[in-house]
């Protein structure tokens, strides 16, 4: 835009000159011509008047000689029967045209022209008056006022330019400001707001994108706070939940149902601090995704043993931090740790693997035989609603990852989530746990 900007004001500038600087081009020249030739009239006419006095040859030599013209052998008077007086450079077919028209005249010679003024002596003779004026006398500052004129439209584009250029930065600011602060806003950035500036058209832009931000914020901060006051609301009933695992005589059930309702507590309790954190400070978060698997490893292996899996861990080496708070993150675990308990049959093995590659969990069951319609919302097939791989999927473009849905090395359904080129070397095995089959 600045660039455009700029050309239009050099073409537009450019023509203005052209239109104004060429007439007056052409005028400086024609008034150099006619000042030279002025001037040459003038000489030719004081030479006319010592004639109209007294045309004794001796006397017109002086006064000849007396010119600024006569002086640099340009002025000759031409005296019938008597001869030239001072320097000629007319033919005397020019001389002969002259006298007979008796009028003045200009004449081209080689060098320049000369300019021939007739008169009538008292006697009867005609007698011409020529005054010579050069080439460079008819063109003395012509260059001079060009180059002053060149120069000044020289400046006046230079100036037209700098002027669009300052106007046209301004606006490219400003609309650079507003795209920058659109695209912060779309990777998360929520406070993310824009100065009014530039035409008032961009401002009146930059007004709308504060009060858009400012309505998504709020918007988002009521989502947050109904999460929360669900997530709140479900306690009544898991404490009753509780009361009821705390009733039961001891036992393995009784303690997975105990276990059960603790981990659910601290999830509880884990949505609803994230909820409440709003939604600025929940853009900055950022959590170890090892820390979290290892969590809710805890949890699903006591299914885990309970259906005879036999489940692996590759990797955890080093933590692995994804800018998605702790609360969703753990619902991207539980998605898809959940799908393998979900869609394969008891006793049939998985696999874990974490690595700053990204997460991956193999199964050894059917597998997956539509991957695209498998993320699809309510029409993903299996008896599922596609909600928990959407999840998974929402969330690795949150991490600047893809979701990934293939055929597992174990003949099953890989589901997972690739934060760097899957070309990546295998991670090494950190832990291992077979459960007995």
């Amino acid at each position: 835009m600045r660039w455009a900007m700029n050309r239009l004001a050099l073409a537009i500038t450019s023509m203005v000159a052209l239109a104004f600087l060429v007439p007056l081009a052409v005028a400086t020249r024609q008034i150099a011509h006619d000042r030279a030739v002025s001037d040459a009239r003038q000489q030719a006419t004081s030479l006319v008047t010592v004639l109209g006095v007294d045309a004794d040859p001796t006397l017109l030599t002086n006064a000849v000689a007396s010119t600024t013209a006569g002086s640099e052998g340009r002025l000759a008077v031409h005296l019938p029967d008597v001869g030239d007086i001072g320097v000629s450079h007319t033919s005397e077919a020019q001389l002969t045209i002259a006298a007979q028209d008796r009028r003045s005249a200009l004449a081209p010679v080689a060098g320049g022209i000369v300019y021939l003024q007739p008169t009538v002596l008292t006697d009867g003779r005609t007698v011409i008056v020529e005054v010579f004026v050069p080439d460079a006398e008819l063109t003395r500052g012509v260059w001079t006022a060009w180059f002053v004129l060149g120069g000044l439209a020289i400046v006046l584009v230079a100036g037209s330019i700098l002027f669009a250029d300052r106007l046209g930065s301004r606006v490219v600011r400003a609309t650079r400001e507003l795209s920058g602060s659109a695209r912060k806003l779309g990777a998360g950035e929520l406070n993310t707001r824009v100065e009014p500036d530039g035409p008032r058209e961009l401002r009146d832009a930059a007004k709308a994108f504060n009060t858009m931000a400012d309505d998504l914020s709020n918007l988002l901060e009521r989502e947050r706070e109904l999460a929360a006051d669900l997530s709140h609301r479900l306690r009544t009933p898991l404490t009753a939940l509780r009361l009821d695992a705390e009733a039961m005589p001891p036992g393995p059930i009784g303690e997975r149902m105990r276990q059960a309702c603790d981990l659910l507590d601290e999830e509880l309790e884990a949505i609803i601090k994230g909820a409440r954190l709003g939604v600025a400070a929940r853009g900055k978060e950022q959590t170890d995704l090892v820390e979290v698997l290892a969590d809710r490893l805890a949890f699903w292996s006591v299914l885990a043993e309970d259906q005879e899996r036999p489940w692996q861990v590759v990797g955890g080496d080093e933590p692995v931090m994804l800018p998605i708070p702790r609360s969703e993150l753990i619902g991207v675990v539980d998605a898809m740790l959940g799908n393998v308990f979900s869609h394969t049959p008891e006793r049939v093995a998985f696999r874990v693997s974490v690595s700053p590659a990204g997460l991956l969990v193999d199964d050894a069951g059917p597998g997956i035989p539509d991957p695209a319609r498998a993320v699809q919302r309510g029409v993903s097939g299996a008896g599922s609603t596609g909600l928990g791989l959407d999840i998974v999927r929402r969330a690795a473009e949150q991490s600047g990852g893809e979701m990934v849905i293939a055929r597992s090395p174990l003949g099953g359904a890989r589901v997972g989530i690739y934060l760097q080129s899957p070309a990546v070397a295998p991670v090494r095995p950190r832990r291992s746990r077979r459960t007995a089959s």
